[in-house]
């Protein structure tokens, strides 16, 4: 339906960056193409030394060593392949947020564990999960989670021994509030114990192709990571591992970035607004979580009569069933024709 419109399809349905690789980013991935041998799963020193500078400058996070940063495929391999290899299986418990990027449940899934939605912990009882996955800010709904409500999950999962995964894919894209990292030391007392955060930067600097991403936290957990990862071949090219370093030593192209998606998503926001949407959330990352108070397959359809594509919020769990995931991830020329389409519904 949506393709059929005249003036083309806005895909505003998945979070695919359109705007090009920083040239910097692609001359340091060329600068290393000639290299025969194997990458080290570890990664460079100097990638994890521009990892550990790069938190610090861009969200205030100090104590992390770089022998405890490992580069990842991309984040969603991690994701997928983390319960495994943290050793959940038949009988663990992994809790995921109501809302969730759906492969949080698939990697449960394939590591044979139960999986629990919650955002809240006193819904788990007595149970002991063995790992507890936060997204903040969220995809889909771009919630920020505050600093008290982090250091409660921090403090109840170290009571119970489970370990804390945060996905902060979004954090550079703070819009109403900033994000705070649960490697902050406001989150965990000065202590990674129990704690691993995922980081990528597909969005940050547009290097979704590349699949560049990296975890870090708790020294114990990455060592066992990187015991494992050594053996399954689940190494960063060398080429990405240096495009890598280059991306993480420099800020301007990241702000440059966010500018470009704050400058779609207030022409998206006032259009949706104007077409009788409410966006609820979305006070960061790269979504704007939006209804109209009905079923979100009725929402996709009026949207598709138009020519605009949208994610339904049922795609993510049972309470989104009301809304639709918006992405920024559109040329500028695309989201002024969304924009143009819904103001004059």
């Amino acid at each position: 339906m949506a393709r059929a419109h005249p003036d083309g399809v806005v895909d505003l349905s998945v979070g695919t960056p359109v705007d090009p690789v920083p040239d910097k980013i692609r001359a340091a991935l060329a600068s290393v193409s000639d290299r025969a041998g194997y990458p080290t799963t570890h990664g460079t020193p100097e990638l994890r030394q521009a990892t550990v500078e790069a938190l610090s400058r861009r969200f205030d996070i100090g104590g992390i060593s770089a022998t405890d940063v490992l580069p990842t495929i991309g984040s969603k391999e991690l994701v997928a392949w983390l319960p495994t290899l943290l050793g959940a299986g038949a009988g663990s418990l992994v809790v995921i947020p109501e809302l969730a990027y759906p492969t949080y449940e698939v990697g449960a899934l394939i590591a044979g564990a139960t999986v629990v939605r919650s955002d809240g912990l006193t819904a788990l009882g007595p149970q002991n999960p063995a790992i507890i996955w936060i997204n903040s800010p969220s995809n889909p709904t771009g919630r920020v989670l505050p600093v008290a409500h982090l250091r409660k999950v921090v403090t109840w999962a170290r009571e119970r021994g489970a370990i804390v995964v945060s996905d902060e894919c979004y954090m550079s894209l703070g819009w109403d509030v900033t994000p705070v990292s649960v490697l902050h030391p406001s989150v965990n007392e000065g202590s990674l114990s129990g704690i691993l955060a995922v980081h990528s930067l597909s969005k940050s600097s547009s290097l979704a192709g590349y699949r560049a991403g990296f975890v870090t936290g708790d020294a114990s957990l990455v060592a066992s990571l990187l015991a494992v990862r050594k053996h399954a071949g689940m190494m960063v090219p060398r080429p990405v591992q240096e495009a890598m370093t280059a991306a993480l030593s420099d800020d301007s192209h990241v702000e440059a970035q966010k500018e470009r998606y704050r400058a779609r998503r207030t022409i998206l926001r006032d259009a949706l607004e104007s077409a009788g949407f409410t966006v609820d959330h979305s006070e960061a990352g790269l979504y704007l979580w939006a209804t109209r108070g009905e079923d979100a397959w009725k929402t996709v359809s009026w949207l598709a009569e138009r020519g605009i594509l949208v994610a339904p919020g049922t795609f993510y769990g049972p309470t989104g069933s009301q809304h639709v995931r918006v992405a920024l991830t559109a040329t500028d020329e695309r989201v002024a024709a969304a924009a143009g389409r819904l103001k004059e519904a």
